[in-house]
């Protein structure tokens, strides 16, 4: 796992809070599942208890994911993002010169990326082709369904 990420100053938010989460609340809901399971008596063969510690090993694999990532992250301050060249935190607004389409994008670190909502990673295909590019620059991007061109049409901050 590559340790240190760019993300957003929302995307940091997000981390801390997720992990805060599993902390102060998680962490309680399965030791109470464990302690539960465990009063149902014979642990070696209680499904239960097998499925709490099961639970209990992958919540804290995230938290220490989580930790690692929060301790190595690069943040980006809002007014940290360049207007003049695309860069994590990024709003952009793409072309697509085939189907002569505007798409609006943000560029965000790859624990941010939510294709669905228009956030997509510095790491994707489209994201690590677009970094660095200027309003005017056309690029080029290989996919499975082909080779995609875009103009960059606009960058801003939101």
């Amino acid at each position: 796992m590559e340790i240190n990420k760019t993300v957003s100053k929302a995307g940091f938010a997000k981390l801390q809070e997720e992990r805060e989460y599993l902390v102060t609340v998680r962490r309680k809901e399965v030791a109470a599942k464990l302690k539960e399971a465990r009063s149902f008596g014979d642990l070696s063969e209680n499904a239960e208890y097998d499925e709490a510690k099961n639970e209990q090993a992958i919540l804290e694999s995230r938290i220490n994911e989580l930790e690692i990532l929060i301790s190595n992250a690069t943040v980006v301050e809002d007014d940290e993002v360049s207007v003049h060249e695309i860069g994590v935190g990024s709003y952009v607004k793409l072309k697509d010169l085939e189907f002569n389409e505007i798409e609006s994008l943000q560029i965000v670190g790859s624990t941010e990326s939510d294709p669905d909502n228009g956030k997509i990673s510095d790491e994707s295909p489209i994201g690590k082709a677009a970094l660095k590019k200027k309003v005017g620059d056309v690029f080029e991007v290989e996919a499975p369904a082909g080779t995609l061109k875009f103009e960059v049409v606009e960058i801003s901050r939101e």
